[in-house]
């Protein structure tokens, strides 16, 4: 009789060890990017080829940092599950991260394949191609995008930017204020409609980049191009004043330090300042050609 309730004992003390150990191995979205990877160690050591458990691994380590490492799971994902779409995704965006833009194209072709109507692969490439600045494809995947959601946020604001860049003024101004309209929130569609503006020296520019500088009071990029503005339209003191903003945020900033030096030169005639803001804004950043030029100049007519 006591050895038939020893042997009940031990099995269920055998049972609760395993349904501790399970619960132990299943990864919830509360644990740690870390502890996530400890459990996927494990699963993965007992189920080397499930191509799920090496897909979500692949996501943790991308999210780690660790590209390299991530890769080799979602190739052996992919080999063993070559038509799946989410897979294909993940493995565009991982070689992304390695570098490699072109492999990382050919996997989101082989998505589109797969899916062809998909906004989200769409999108994808359309992102790719345009951090590649392809803009021609990166323009038809987006406008893919953008008929089937015509306001989808990502697309209308880089298919704006691309106008911009490409110089379809009127193309990038109607997306961009379609953006702010939709996306009051959103400050990268003030900044890029501030800097165009700025480009042209249109008034609208102080509006639309004092709001980008409202929604992101550390902008350095939005101080910069709204103090170019009040420089070339001859506003000295506000340029000046939002240079000393930006080396408020960036004491190192070496196109302020460089601005600087040039109205002390040519604005205020202090040319002992002037060489001092040139002189540090070279030291911030040795590449910086307009401070070594306004410094060569300087050294020659002294």
């Amino acid at each position: 009789m006591m050895k038939n309730r020893y042997a009940i004992y031990l099995t269920m003390m055998l049972a609760a060890l395993i349904a501790t150990g399970c619960r132990q191995q299943v990864v919830t979205d509360d644990m740690t990017d870390a502890e996530k990877l400890e459990v996927l160690d494990l699963q993965i050591e007992k189920h080397p080829n499930d191509a799920a458990l090496l897909a979500q691994r692949a996501e943790v380590l991308l999210k780690l940092g660790r590209a390299k490492e991530a890769s080799y799971d979602i190739n052996k994902a992919v080999k063993e599950e070559p038509d799946n779409e989410k897979y294909l995704m993940l493995q565009a965006d991982i070689y992304f991260a390695n570098g490699d833009v072109s492999n990382s194209y050919s996997a989101l072709t082989a998505a589109e394949k797969l899916s062809p109507e998909s906004k989200e692969v769409q999108l994808k490439m359309g992102e790719l191609t345009f951090y590649n600045r392809d803009y021609d494809r990166s323009l038809k995947h987006l406008t893919k995008v953008t008929e089937t959601e015509p306001d989808n946020r990502t697309a209308l604001f880089m298919k704006g930017f691309i106008y911009k860049e490409t110089g379809d003024t009127m193309s990038a101004v109607t997306l961009l204020r379609k953006v702010c309209d939709l996306y009051p929130d959103y400050a990268p569609a003030y900044e890029e409609l501030g800097i165009l503006y700025a480009t042209h020296h249109d008034p609208m520019a102080v509006e639309y980049l004092s709001t980008t500088l409202r929604l992101e009071p550390n902008n350095t990029n939005a101080m910069y191009a709204m103090a170019m503005y009040y420089q070339e339209t001859e506003n000295y003191a506000e340029a000046e004043k939002l240079y000393r903003q930006m080396l408020e945020v960036n004491p190192n900033s070496s196109d302020a330090l460089n601005n600087l030096g040039w109205l002390e030169k040519e604005v205020y005639g202090d040319m002992d300042q002037a060489m001092e803001y040139f002189t540090k804004a070279l030291e911030a950043n040795p590449n910086n050609e307009e401070a070594q030029k306004n410094l060569a100049i300087f050294t020659e007519n002294k």
